[in-house]
C-alpha cells in the first residue's frame, strides 16, 4: 500500500533547521548513516529533513541532539523552537530575539540562497555594490565612537567577502533602485565618492546586475518610508523583504513581503531605464574630477 505523504508549505524557518542540524551532525563527526540507523529511520529520511523536503519533528530533532552530543540549554531551546515553528512564515525577530544571536536568517545567509536580490536604497549605495573605501567610511560612521581599526577592519573583510556572490555560478540577479541623492551625497572625499561611482558604471556592464537611479524630479513615490530590499528566493521558498531602522530589524515572508514586492515594482517603473541610469551616474562622476 502506497505511502500518503503529508502536505508540507517549505519555509525557510525549516530551511533554517535542516542547515543548522547537518552543520551540527557535521561538527561532531556524525554520518547520516549513523544517524539514520540511531534513529531506526532510512537513509534518505534524515538526508531529506536535512534539505527541508519533509518537516523535522520536535521528537526527532531532541533525539538527533541527545546524538550529537547537545547539552547546553539554550541551544537546545533554539533548535526545538525551530521544529516547533517550522511551519511559520511571519516575522522572525520579535519571536527569536532571546533564542538566537545576531547571524539568524541574515544577510549573507539570504544573499547565498537568492536568485534574486531587488533593493531601494534611499540612503546609501547596496552594500554588494560599495568599494572598500565607500564601505569603510560607512562602517566607521556606523560604529561611531566605538569604532577601531580591528573592528573597522572585520565588518570591511565582512562586506566584501559577501560580494563574491555577484560572481558565482549560476549567476545572482541584481535588481537595485537607487535615489539620485545617494548618487550626491558626499560620503567622504570626492576622490572617494568617484571611484565609487565608477565602479558602480562598471558592475552595470554585467548582464546580471541592472541598476536604474530614481531622479530627484520624482516627487512622491513608493519608497518614501526608507529603504528595503527583497530576496526572490527558489522555489517552493517564498520571498522575504527585510527593512531595517533604529528600532530593529524586520524580515517578512509572504504574504507580508508582497507589499515590499508591489513597491518595488512602482519605484522600478518611476526611475530612469538603466542607459539613462548610468549617463547619469557617469555625468555626476564626471563632475567630482
Amino acid at each position: 500500500m502506497p505511502v500518503k505523504l503529508e502536505s508540507f508549505v517549505q519555509t525557510l524557518r525549516a530551511q533554517w533547521l535542516g542547515q543548522q542540524m547537518r552543520r551540527l551532525r557535521e561538527h561532531r563527526g556524525i554520518t547520516l548513516k549513523q544517524a539514520a540507523e540511531f534513529l531506526e529511520r532510512d537513509f534518505s529520511s534524515v538526508a531529506r529533513w536535512e534539505r527541508a523536503e519533509w518537516p523535522f519533528r520536535r521528537g526527532v530533532v531532541v533525539s538527533l541532539l541527545d546524538l550529537y552530543g547537545e547539552h547546553d540549554g539554550r541551544e537546545r531551546n533554539r533548535f526545538i523552537q525551530l521544529a516547533e515553528d517550522a511551519w511559520r512564515t511571519d516575522r522572525w525577530d520579535d519571536d527569536y530575539d532571546e533564542l538566537v544571536d545576531a547571524s539568524f536568517i541574515d544577510f549573507p545567509w539570504l544573499e547565498t540562497r537568492a536568485e534574486q536580490i531587488c533593493s531601494w536604497d534611499a540612503m546609501l549605495i547596496p552594500g554588494l555594490m560599495q568599494t572598500p573605501g565607500y564601505a569603510d567610511a560607512v562602517i566607521r560612521n556606523a560604529e561611531g565612537a566605538k569604532a577601531t581599526d580591528f573592528s573597522v577592519g572585520m565588518w570591511l573583510k565582512l562586506r566584501l567577502d559577501r560580494q563574491l556572490v555577484l560572481d558565482r555560478d549560476p549567476p545572482l540577479r541584481i535588481s537595485a533602485v537607487i535615489d539620485e541623492s545617494v548618487l550626491r551625497r558626499p560620503v567622504g572625499r570626492p576622490a572617494l565618492i568617484r571611484d565609487q561611482l565608477q565602479h558602480l558604471g562598471g558592475l552595470l556592464l554585467k548582464p546580471n546586475i541592472d541598476v536604474r537611479v530614481l531622479p530627484s524630479s520624482v516627487g512622491l513615490h513608493a519608497g518614501l518610508d526608507g529603504s528595503f530590499v527583497v530576496f526572490n528566493m527558489p522555489k517552493p521558498y517564498p520571498e522575504v523583504a527585510y527593512a531595517e531602522m533604529l528600532g530593529g530589524r524586520r524580515f517578512m515572508e509572504s504574504p507580508k513581503s508582497k507589499r515590499y514586492c508591489l513597491a518595488y515594482d512602482r519605484l522600478r517603473e518611476a526611475a530612469l531605464d538603466p542607459r539613462e541610469s548610468a549617463k547619469l551616474i557617469a555625468k555626476i562622476a564626471e563632475d567630482l574630477a
